[in-house]
């Protein structure tokens, strides 16, 4: 399961390969270490079949088939796919299949990628380990006593174990850069509004944004250029053109400024190897011709506070329609509210309870301005805290998680200290601003000093500066890789 996400294109369009055969492999990958990992919700393998062989009979006739070409994909299973259920790993979407595609899946379909599944998430993607899970924990294919990271673990346990060379994810609060980081694969985040939200399921709306998960970022770039782009069916998309980011991934860093971000990488919390990652990828962007200096964006100490509010007062508000009425699970009451009570209580689990009740209080008639207001106030402070970095840099550079893969159910009792998990990943939602980990070597996980575990480091941008990134990117890679830290 080696093959890059390129060359199996490339060679599908070429007939030097078939897509039966690419898909066939990597379901019996899956069914070797699917039952230890639990990173799919549901295989599609008969779907994935036929797929496949639309693909090679197109292939056949000379038709053109696409830049992912009898590639498989993995779908977070909050991403509508019609007929198909999506259930965001939670009880409450029972039995619902939705009666049409997300964007994103159009756009995978006609660029011939093969669907191979929906992976596991935590419970409407509010959660950083993938334990939230109604349908069980997802296992870090690096170690499968730790976690994969979340909410997106069932993506990127997905391409760390080779069961695909694509997945996509969503990212509200850091959910596809974290599990990228304790899963040492590649994870982006784009600016808002640059990949249509249309048929993801909301958790909240400000923030919410799908993106790509790969084994490197050449991959990362492929995928990033088929989903980007306007959608006149969701209102927060982009109208304006948004640059492709393949075709300038060699460019290099000549000259690119580039800032360590001193309040997330000397947080409390940050691990000391996590650190000297972020350092010693400063030092090689400096070696590559970057300049690399350090830089402070004081609010970013509040964005987590800020989030927890921000997002979960969204949450309440987006969650409110699932009451037993118009799809899902249903459990019968004396009367309507009864009714509406008790199917939320049976289908929702305790985090996203937990959220739908800090969200609604915060929402709540007195305290409105308190909280919901002045997590908005802050919010601009980022964004305003952002632009006067981007005045001295074009990109900048932070961790990505504090800590390497931490144990399963070692912060399930402890929400803060999961919470904190996002501590550097948060700040470019509430910005709105594109972001990404890259695999930066390993470190030791702080109770099992002889375990070497994935490390990420994180690069920012600039709304709509994702062809710059992705050509640090690339460069950061090539020196993980020079370094022997390839994972």
């Amino acid at each position: 399961m080696s093959a890059t996400a390129f060359a199996i294109a490339a060679d599908v369009r070429a007939g030097a390969r078939s897509a039966r055969d690419v898909v066939e492999e990597h379901l019996a990958e899956i069914s070797e270490r699917e039952p230890e990992i639990h990173a799919f919700n549901l295989v599609l393998a008969d779907e994935a079949r036929s797929a496949a062989d639309s693909v090679d009979s197109a292939v056949a006739a000379g038709d053109s088939v696409g830049p992912l070409a009898g590639v498989p994909v993995a779908l977070k299973d909050n991403l509508c796919t019609r007929g198909i259920p999506t259930t965001c790993s939670s009880r409450i979407l029972e039995g619902w299949r939705p009666p049409y595609d997300a964007t994103v899946v159009e756009r995978l379909r006609s660029a011939g990628a093969i669907i191979i599944g929906k992976t596991n998430l935590d419970e409407f993607a509010m959660g950083s380990s993938t334990e939230n899970s109604a349908f069980g924990v997802t296992r870090n294919p690096r170690d499968v006593a730790r976690v994969p990271g979340g909410s997106s673990g069932g993506s990127a346990a997905a391409v760390a174990a080779g069961l695909a060379p694509l997945a996509l994810g969503s990212d509200t609060g850091g959910s596809i850069r974290q599990p990228a980081a304790l899963c040492g694969v590649v994870g982006m985040k784009p600016t808002y509004g640059a990949v249509s939200r249309y048929g993801l399921v909301a958790f909240a709306s400000s923030l919410d944004q799908i993106g790509p998960l790969a084994s490197n970022v050449s991959d990362a770039a492929l995928l990033f250029d088929v989903i980007r782009g306007h959608d006149p069916r969701d209102s927060t998309s982009i109208a304006g053109r948004i640059e492709p980011v393949t075709a300038t991934l060699g460019q290099g860093v000549s000259g690119v400024r580039v800032g360590i971000v001193e309040e997330l990488t000397d947080a409390e919390g940050i691990a000391d190897d996590v650190r000297s990652a972020v350092e010693r990828a400063g030092a090689a962007l400096a070696a590559a011709g970057a300049d690399v200096d350090r830089v402070s964006v004081p609010s970013t100490t509040y964005g987590l506070s800020a989030y927890y509010i921000i997002a979960p007062a969204e949450a309440s508000s987006n969650l409110a329609r699932y009451d037993g009425v118009r799809y899902g699970l249903r459990v019968d009451g004396d009367d309507v509210a009864t009714m509406n009570a008790n199917t939320r209580d049976a289908g929702f689990g305790a985090e996203v309870k937990r959220r739908i009740m800090l969200g609604t209080y915060a929402l709540s008639a007195g305290y409105y301005d308190a909280y919901y207001g002045q997590a908005q106030r802050v919010r601009t402070l980022i964004i305003r805290d952002f632009a006067s970095a981007y005045e001295r840099f074009d990109v900048l550079l932070s961790p990505t998680a504090p800590t390497v893969a931490f144990e399963i159910g070692a912060k399930v009792s402890d929400p803060l200290a999961m919470y904190m998990s996002d501590v550097c990943t948060i700040p470019s939602n509430l910005a709105g601003h594109p972001a990404m980990s890259v695999p930066f070597g390993t470190a030791r996980a702080a109770e099992s000093p002889g375990s070497e575990l994935p490390v990420g480091v994180q690069l920012l941008a600039p709304s709509l500066r994702e062809s710059l990134m992705f050509r640090v990117a690339r460069v950061v890679e090539a020196a993980a890789q020079a370094a022997g830290g390839t994972l």
